[in-house]
């Protein structure tokens, strides 16, 4: 019996392909232990009875489509077994899996993952920092949804890139409460009619988060929920493969418009933290002196909701707050801490930019030094 290597396990996939049609079917027609990672997005289950209105009885544009209605808990149940046993099946012994959901689906989630035999290895609060109001306010504003990551087996290794997580971090440990905002502004897609493409689209910083974290260049990343195709094009520009299933027409037609226009980065970016000495210290005002940024240029929260000038020593200034960015970030967040390198950004030619590409490209120069 010969043994098949990763390339030519890989040749057999449907690389970088939306497929269409019905996940499970789909799911259970690719080959046993192919996959890294999987990243599932599936229908919330909501039980919207009727429309929602906002105060000003204007209507909200809640999920309502025909993918998140089931008849009973008992149907949401069975299909839900379903599509995580055919995950299960495709996950190679070190593979892992991350299901998002909310409080109306997520905990029957991880009762059908211990289930069918994951084990699960965190639950991630992905708390929203924009979230969308109780318009009815007879409840708590819904400001976050859950993850389980879970691997395929117990005791069974699995990919956790930690020293580049606490990077992320600015050198603190990642916890499980991430505070990231929902997709809003550009990074929305929008349809031919100028509508939301997808009602539930995920922001790429929560998918550059799990897949820095959980993955490594080359491997292969399935989403057997598509949508508009977010992890998809985070695993591009990651230098990750993916392939997507998603039954919706109309969601594969921007998914597909959206990935063509994604670039990889260049093999130097894609390197991570192996460790703390790994990644020199760069100061803030290091970009400044080397004229990557000026002093009197705006920085903007990568929130949009606020903004600070540059000053000629590396601190900033906005809202009659001084200091660091990781100070005046804080404060205008009202925050504990903040990670300034992941708050701020700046804009060039019309885009907007974060300041850690600056970080970033100064490293590299300096991994490239000669002794």
């Amino acid at each position: 019996m010969t043994t098949k290597t990763r390339k030519e396990r890989n040749t057999a996939l449907p690389l970088n392909t939306i497929l269409d049609g019905d996940c499970i079917e789909r799911m259970n027609a690719l080959p046993e232990a192919s996959i890294d990672l999987i990243f599932a997005d599936p229908p919330y289950n909501l039980q919207l009875r009727g429309d929602l209105h906002r105060p000003d009885n204007s209507k909200v544009d809640a999920v309502d489509d025909a993918w998140d209605r089931f008849a009973s808990f008992e149907s949401y149940d069975q299909f839900t077994k379903a599509w995580l046993k055919a995950a299960r099946r495709l996950l190679k012994p070190n593979g892992a899996i991350w299901v998002i959901g909310s409080y109306h689906n997520i905990f029957r989630v991880g009762a059908a993952l211990q289930n069918e035999g994951y084990w699960i290895l965190n639950d991630v609060v992905w708390r929203k920092s924009n979230p969308m109001p109780n318009f009815r306010g007879k409840r708590f504003t819904n400001a976050h949804e859950t993850m389980i990551w879970a691997s395929r087996d117990e005791g069974a290794k699995y990919t956790f890139n930690y020293e580049a997580l606490k990077a992320l971090n600015e050198g603190v440990q990642m916890r499980s409460d991430w505070v990231l905002p929902i997709c809003t502004g550009h990074e929305r897609l929008k349809d031919e009619n100028g509508d939301k493409a997808h009602p539930t689209q995920k922001p790429e910083s929560l998918l550059h988060r799990v897949l820095i974290g959980s993955t490594n260049p080359g491997d292969v990343v399935l989403d057997p929920f598509f949508g508009t195709g977010t992890t998809g094009a985070v695993a591009k520009m990651l230098g990750r493969d993916f392939i997507g299933i998603e039954r919706e027409e109309a969601y594969r037609k921007v998914a597909l418009k959206r990935l063509e226009k994604i670039r990889k980065y260049d093999k130097d970016a894609l390197q991570v933290s192996t460790s703390k000495r790994a990644e020199p210290r760069v100061p803030f005002g290091q970009l400044i002196e080397r004229g990557m940024l000026r002093p009197g240029e705006e920085l903007f929260s990568m929130n949009k909701r606020h903004k600070a000038k540059i000053r000629a020593d590396g601190t900033l200034i906005g809202d009659d707050v001084k200091g660091s960015i990781h100070k005046v970030g804080a404060e205008l967040e009202g925050a504990p801490s903040c990670n300034g390198w992941t708050y701020w950004c700046f804009r060039r030619d019309g885009k907007t930019v974060p300041i850690d590409v600056l970080r970033q490209q100064i490293r590299a120069e300096m991994r490239d030094r000669p002794n």
